[in-house]
């Protein structure tokens, strides 16, 4: 009998809110600048929660969530900051000395 495998997928870890906003704030401290770990990790909380549920919250479809969410997705930032609401999330800035 061989080993079954299944893909690795952190929504299935992502079992309360302060969860879901400890690890966005962990890729918000790790975005290598582009904006691209914070567009996963919303996509990942956004499937955590739901996507439906999500998509009535913000007023977006479920389809454009999904496109916008997406690896090769480039949201609005008024599509990010609606869906950080919606999720009970806020974004902050810091100082950094580098």
């Amino acid at each position: 009998m061989g080993e079954k495998f299944i893909r690795y997928d952190t929504a299935n870890y992502l079992h309360s809110e302060e969860d879901m906003a400890l690890y966005l704030d962990a890729c918000l401290a790790e975005d290598p600048g582009d904006g691209s770990l914070i567009r996963t990790a919303l996509g990942v909380i956004a499937r955590a929660r739901g996507m439906s549920q999500l998509a009535r919250e913000t007023g977006l479809s479920r389809e454009g969530l999904y496109r916008a969410l997406s690896p090769e997705g480039n949201p609005e930032f008024s599509t990010v900051m609606k869906v950080a609401r919606a999720l009970g999330v806020k974004l902050h800035a810091e100082l950094t000395h580098t």
